[in-house]
């Protein structure tokens, strides 16, 4: 009896072997019958060797997939991917990174996209133009207190955003952690801020962001940044002339204190209850948003 039970098998997986070779449908038969960790197919004329039986088909006979928008970016323009994270930044002095966002035609523009297919924005324009928005009025650089900023960015300013562009904003982790001017280590500096972070929908870019879209490469730390600054300043499209911001950085030498940049360019730090300095906010786009255009500013990327 045993012995019948073994020919049945035997036969039973020859033929279905043999069905699943004529048929095409190795995927999905195989998906079916065997778990697909316990699946191995490897192609010694292609080379591909996948645990994912029905993938590894489709890649062998170039079956297109659908790529996230903010993969379609990154091939269309060539950004530069980023050592430090699994992020693409826009670099240089005025890459095609506009964008239509809240009906503001060209008034944002992409600083990065992530793996994940995500995209962080921020804006082109001063928020706050009567001069009463400090990053905290309590003099205060811990921005998960809640400082009184991100409190008016996630409460007042999000409100006022339309229905449309609210929906497209997803929450992320944004980074507060604490840096110092005397790092000269830029992947110290982007731990340093990783070590820290705030899952909200607005905040602000960071120091090393604003370092990370410099395409020279001699300008992504503090001192080289500041000490050639002519230069440097000239390398970056978030250098906005005669406009001092806030960054979201604070600085880890004084608790009341955080980053800016300074309308020359420059990289400083200041106390939090300061008014005077201008906000753009950054916020993160959902991957599931779609875009069209070119990232001109004459044909900026719009969103659907």
């Amino acid at each position: 009896m045993k012995e019948k039970i073994k020919e049945f098998l035997k036969s039973y997986l020859v033929g279905l072997i043999l069905g699943i070779v004529v048929s095409g449908t190795i995927g999905v038969i195989a998906a079916t019958y065997f778990p697909s960790k316990d699946v191995t197919y490897d192609n010694k004329e292609s080379g591909l060797s996948s645990t994912d039986v029905q993938g590894a088909i489709d890649e062998l006979y170039g079956v297109c997939t659908a790529k996230p928008p903010g993969e379609q970016i990154i091939e269309d323009n060539g950004l530069e991917k980023d050592p430090y994270e699994c992020r693409y930044f826009f670099t240089g002095t005025n890459p095609n990174n506009y964008v239509t966002f809240n009906g503001e035609t060209a008034g944002w523009r992409i600083i990065s996209v992530g793996c994940d297919g995500t995209i962080k924005i921020m804006k082109t324009t001063n928020i706050n133009t009567g001069n009463s928005l400090a990053w905290d009025s309590s003099n205060s650089n811990n921005w998960a207190r809640p400082a009184s900023l991100n409190t008016y960015l996630n409460g007042t300013y999000l409100n006022s955003l339309s229905s449309e562009a609210q929906g497209q904003i997803v929450a992320s982790d944004y980074s507060i952690g604490a840096v110092t001017d005397s790092n000269n280590n830029l992947a110290d500096q982007v731990n340093d801020e990783n070590s820290t972070t705030w899952n909200g929908k607005i905040a602000l870019p960071t120091v090393s962001e604003y370092l990370r879209t410099n395409s020279n490469s001699n300008c992504k730390t503090f001192s080289t940044y500041n000490n050639n600054l002519n230069t440097c300043r000239s390398t970056t499209w978030m250098n906005y002339s005669n406009v001092t911001r806030w960054t979201l950085s604070p600085n880890s030498d004084n608790s009341n204190r955080v980053f800016y940049v300074y309308s020359n360019g420059r990289v400083n730090f200041y106390d939090a209850f300061r008014t005077s300095n201008a906000v753009r906010p950054a916020i993160t786009l959902s991957s599931d948003v779609k875009l069209s255009g070119s990232g001109t500013r004459s044909d900026p990327y719009t969103l659907e």
